[in-house]
């Protein structure tokens, strides 16, 4: 199997601009580029999708340039729907940095990191114009799909030039730095061909894209995206527990895919966990590759053994050892409740909900399904109080075996 063939098998593949694409990736040692604009400090598990197929081939011998779009983020690409808001140039700054460590450090300091704003901004509006804008028609513009898409609802000039911003900067780098190839997800193909376009036109010369699929799960939901919120890369924003509670539930119609998209886990060994999958799926041997492959690769072992460990607690109930910033982190999401005296066991359960009588109470009770931080509770007459509280502050009750209610005094 060549290095093409791989990219294929593994879903990379959507849109390619030349044959040519193959034989370049295999058989030569090409310079490419990946781009995206700083809308966030972080980047989310949407981006990290695109940034491994960009590390595979930096793996494979071709030298990666990551762009971070200074400029571009000025303006914001045209969505679907409206425009997209402006954001201040200090925030810019700030989400640049951010992104730009982001990247290095998942690239072991091997990548090459650009900012568009660098020569950008050294363009008046009458050059601009006359350099870039007089090489691309506007009917060649009006066909662009996100373009297309706007025409009824209204798209401002800004918001319409985008892609001749983008196309200069793979014409910059072309020139600058011999890159002759922009990977990108399926939603750029527009703004790669109005670069290809310009290349040829201006300089005469070949340039090449090829884009990647979006990533979805099977509800056709962005892959990475949880209650509407992104999975963010800063393990401050998105702790890798968190991480690793939303892969290790990963559909298991799509684990498969997702590992040949996300991992570096060779043919043969992808093949053997789809095999296992089939086989005993309540192992969920291919769901813990994921995990393990994805949140290292992002974070080091070392948290991804924190997160397993993390699991592993929760699953078990023994919480008594856990950091009040574990608690929180754990526990985030479940129905919490608040605590200003020592109350009854059975007045706590029945007044936050978590039984529905005090009836109820004593059975779960009776049948040992009642614990407070990790201990069982044997008795209807036991009073919670703040010296029962873990860090004199949470109490942690678990109904049964998966159901959690943390409350605080």
């Amino acid at each position: 199997m060549t290095f093409f063939e791989e990219l294929k098998w593994r879903g990379l593949i959507k849109d390619i601009s030349s044959p040519e694409i193959e034989k370049k990736l295999n058989e030569e040692k090409v310079t490419f580029y990946w781009g995206t604009d700083p809308t966030a400090d972080s980047l989310h598990l949407g981006h990290y999708s695109s940034l491994v197929t960009a590390k595979r081939l930096a793996l494979h011998g071709h030298h990666p340039i990551l762009l971070v779009g200074g400029a571009t983020g000025l303006i914001g690409d045209p969505r679907p729907t409206a425009e997209r808001e402006i954001i201040a140039k200090e925030t810019i700054e700030r989400n640049l940095q951010g992104i730009s460590k982001q990247v290095s450090k998942l690239f072991d300091g091997k990548a090459e990191i650009v900012n568009n704003f660098d020569w950008t901004k050294e363009f008046s509006f009458l050059d601009f114009l006359r350099d870039i804008g007089k090489y691309i028609n506007v009917n060649y513009m009006l066909n662009k799909d996100i373009i297309r898409r706007r025409l009824d609802t209204g798209i401002t000039f800004a918001e319409f030039a985008y892609t001749l911003i983008q196309g200069n900067d793979f014409l910059e780098l072309f020139q600058k730095k011999n890159c002759i190839l922009q990977v990108e997800g399926s939603d750029q193909w527009g703004n790669i061909t109005t670069g290809i376009e310009l290349i040829k036109k201006k300089l005469g010369k070949e340039a090449y894209g090829f884009t990647m699929p979006l990533i979805l799960d099977r509800f056709g939901n962005k892959f990475g995206k949880s209650e509407g919120n992104a999975l963010w890369l800063d393990k401050e924003k998105t702790s890798p527990y968190e991480l690793y509670q939303y892969l290790i539930n990963t559909d298991d119609e799509m684990v498969i895919s997702y590992l040949k998209v996300f991992t570096f886990l060779s043919v043969e060994e992808i093949e053997r966990l789809e095999k296992a999958n089939k086989e005993h799926p309540e192992l969920r041997e291919a769901h813990q590759a994921l995990a393990r492959e994805i949140i290292t690769d992002i974070h080091g072992e070392e948290e991804y053994q924190k997160a397993l460990e993390l699991s592993r607690v929760l699953f078990s109930g023994n919480v008594q050892n856990l950091t009040s910033k574990e608690i929180e982190m754990v526990f985030k999401g479940v129905p919490t409740f608040s605590l200003e005296k020592e109350e009854n066991i059975l007045d706590l359960l029945v007044n936050n909900g978590i039984v529905a009588s005090k009836r109820e109470g004593r059975e779960l009770i009776s049948s040992n399904s009642i614990t407070i931080n990790g201990n069982k509770v044997t008795s209807q007459e036991q009073v919670i109080t703040k010296d029962d509280a873990l860090d004199q502050k949470y109490i942690i009750v678990r109904r049964g075996k998966k159901k959690y209610y943390l409350g605080n005094f």
